[in-house]
């Protein structure tokens, strides 16, 4: 990961500018340069992953041209490159992101429908004199904004930086481009123009064939590459194809409390299968009620869904920083949103089971991909997720829903059915239950922190607590607790998140007060 900031004006001082910008030092702890193109301030931290050398720090520049800094990866920027060149444009690294400028200059705001990429970057224009962002269409790398006391924009590329800054600090929306005070949208992955109806093998065959592709092109780095295995159907996936492609074992990684994790045994089970470097990682109640406020504070959110899912993935990016020398990490988030989760299960019709994925994508950033980047860079590590390659989730969002459905008697049925029988996992693995990830690393991680907030308000202090809040207003005693956290750090910015994670209660069997699959009658062999 990298970390990126922008200031288009002059009333925030540089002092002021440098110490939200060095509140993510974290993501990009290689080497940092701050700029003035005379119009405002551009600063970058960086993590070197493509282009190790010096040539590959940024801001780069282009004159007649402008600057630019990106957080993110251009998948097949060489043959961009290589077009580039004939163009008569030369470069000075093996960044891929020096590409941007010349692209700029080619295409103006066009360039960003031409990406197959997940990134933020924020462009100065010298001949406009005026500054552009922009976002991935999923929203994997994340981007935020807001204004300073005289109305000129700040962008950055998390929270903490602009808390001081700005009185209302706003997520900058996926798939969108801002120009001249407007934000436009370049690309709206939930947006389908033709049904695929395709029978169900040619659909798995696809499944397959864009999924593969999505793991290959992120294979490709600088710096040394590992994997997140929980076991779980959609982890697993990704090391079993990355294991096929690598001439050496790759390295993975589990996590899970020390008396009852479920995900451990099955993260095993997969690694000894595909033959992986495994490594585990054993975590106790003391560690994670410990980690919780550095937690809340490094997520920017009060979901519960999302904590509870980040203590794990949190520690174990945390291990692995300090004891590999691994930078990248491959994860299996995205597919839930695409395929479906335990709760879609109650989806009521087809069209109705689409709305909610496009929910879940639209929202996916504030979120499990909210989540992953932020709990991998926080730990100076970069985050790839294959699942939400643009390729492959276009192509998934076109599947008729009524094929997507539960209708085969096990979830996620045509992304399992598309390895079958090509020896990727073992049948347990590649038909094992769904399991939330934060109840599979232990369900005495989850009862924990319950109990936590349990003891830490009395009835009287809970009914008090709640009534300060009007927006996303908690509901029970553990959700007033990340909320008061949250607001320690980011007062008065609630409204950086939509709402909280939950199954769509106006669904029959979904009217629930917990996230956790385990309220659900459907929850089965999940826990087992």
């Amino acid at each position: 990961m990298c970390s990126i900031i922008g200031y288009t004006g002059s009333g925030v001082s540089f002092a002021e500018f440098k110490a939200g910008f060095d509140m993510t030092k974290s993501r990009g702890p290689d080497d940092t340069r701050i700029i003035d193109t005379g119009r405002g301030l551009l600063g970058f931290h960086r993590l070197a992953i493509m282009g190790l050398h010096p040539e590959g720090m940024q801001p780069f520049a282009l004159p007649g041209t402008g600057y630019v800094v990106c957080n993110g990866e251009i998948y097949g920027f060489e043959g961009i490159r290589s077009d580039l060149k004939q163009k008569g444009y030369t470069f000075q690294s093996d960044s891929d992101c020096e590409i941007l400028l010349p692209l700029y200059k080619e295409y103006g705001v066009d360039m960003f429908r031409m990406l197959d990429a997940e990134f933020a970057l924020i462009l100065y224009d010298e001949n406009t004199q005026s500054f552009i962002a922009a976002r991935d269409p999923i929203g994997i790398r994340p981007l935020y904004y807001g204004y300073d006391r005289e109305g000129a924009m700040l962008f950055a590329s998390e929270p903490k930086n602009l808390v001081g800054l700005t009185d209302k600090i706003l997520p900058f929306p996926p798939g969108h481009y801002y120009k001249n005070g407007t934000f436009t949208c370049y690309r709206d992955m939930t947006h389908v123009e033709t049904v695929c109806r395709d029978d169900v093998e040619s659909i798995c065959k696809n499944i397959r064939q864009k999924l593969i592709a999505g793991v290959e092109k992120r294979l490709i780095a600088d710096s040394k590459v590992g994997f997140l295995l929980s076991g779980g159907l959609d982890s697993s996936l990704v090391c079993a194809i990355a294991a096929k492609r690598s001439k050496t074992p790759i390295r993975t990684f589990a996590i899970g409390m020390e008396k009852d994790a479920i995900d451990l045994k099955y993260a095993r089970q997969a690694a000894d299968y595909i033959g992986s470097d495994h490594t585990e990682i054993i975590i106790t109640k003391e560690d994670v009620l410990h980690a919780l406020d550095d937690v809340v504070h490094l997520l920017g959110t009060f979901d519960i869904t999302t904590i509870r899912a980040s203590m794990g993935m949190y520690l174990i990016c945390k291990a692995i920083h300090e004891t590999t020398d691994i930078r990248v990490l491959l994860t299996g988030e995205i597919s839930d949103e695409l395929f479906g989760y335990k709760y879609t299960d109650f989806a009521p019709n087809a069209e109705a089971f689409q709305r909610e994925a496009e929910k879940r994508i639209r929202e996916l950033h504030m979120y499990d991909v909210l989540r992953a980047d932020r709990c991998i860079s926080v730990n100076s590590l970069e985050a790839r997720v294959p699942f939400g390659d643009l390729d492959f989730v276009q192509y998934v969002m076109a599947i008729d829903p009524a094929k997507k459905m539960n209708v085969y008697g096990k979830g996620k049925y045509l992304l399992r059915h598309a390895f079958e029988g090509l020896n990727y996992l073992p049948d347990e693995i590649l038909w094992r239950e769904k399991a939330a990830f934060s109840d599979a690393v232990g369900h005495s991680m989850v009862d924990d922190l319950k109990e936590y907030a349990e003891q830490y308000y009395s009835d009287e202090a809970f009914v008090h607590g709640c009534e300060k809040y009007d927006y996303a207003k908690p509901f029970t005693k553990e959700s007033l607790l990340y909320r008061e956290i949250f607001e320690k750090y980011y007062p008065g910015q609630a409204e950086m998140i939509a709402d909280f994670w939950m199954p769509n209660k106006d669904w029959e069997g979904c009217n629930v007060n917990d996230p956790s699959a385990r309220v659900l009658s459907n929850y089965g062999a999940s826990g087992v």
